[in-house]
């Protein structure tokens, strides 16, 4: 994180728990954007001297229409950005549920059921 502090020109924060957003603010460059599109259950702390001091801008969406997904995934696959998930089978289910109630979890569940995926 501090190797990455002022170099990013926009961040997409899906967490939808409580976290911090200093961190994330501090990542940006002048004229960055945090786009936050995860919703946790209770209000997130918002420092307001980075965003003044950097011209950093903070931005919430809901999930885009049809248009606006196709421009993501194009976007993702020219700059080869991909997810950083963890492939489950559907019969660890309730091993997951108790991994994310220890909050014991790294990247976001997918769960195979049709055992057809594999974890990269």
């Amino acid at each position: 994180m501090q190797a990455a502090m002022g170099t990013m020109d926009g961040i997409i924060d899906t967490v939808s728990a409580v976290h911090p957003l200093l961190p994330l603010i501090a990542l940006l460059k002048s004229n960055g954007k945090l786009v936050m599109v995860g919703a946790p259950e209770k209000p997130l702390e918002l420092p307001v001297f980075p965003l003044l001091l950097g011209r950093k801008m903070v931005a919430g969406s809901n999930i885009g229409g049809m248009k606006e997904t196709q421009e993501m995934i194009d976007f993702a696959a020219k700059h080869n950005i991909t997810a950083q998930v963890e492939v489950i089978p559907i019969d660890y289910l309730n091993t997951a549920m108790e991994r994310l109630a220890k909050t014991d979890v790294k990247y976001r569940f997918v769960i195979d059921v049709g055992n057809t995926l594999k974890s990269t």
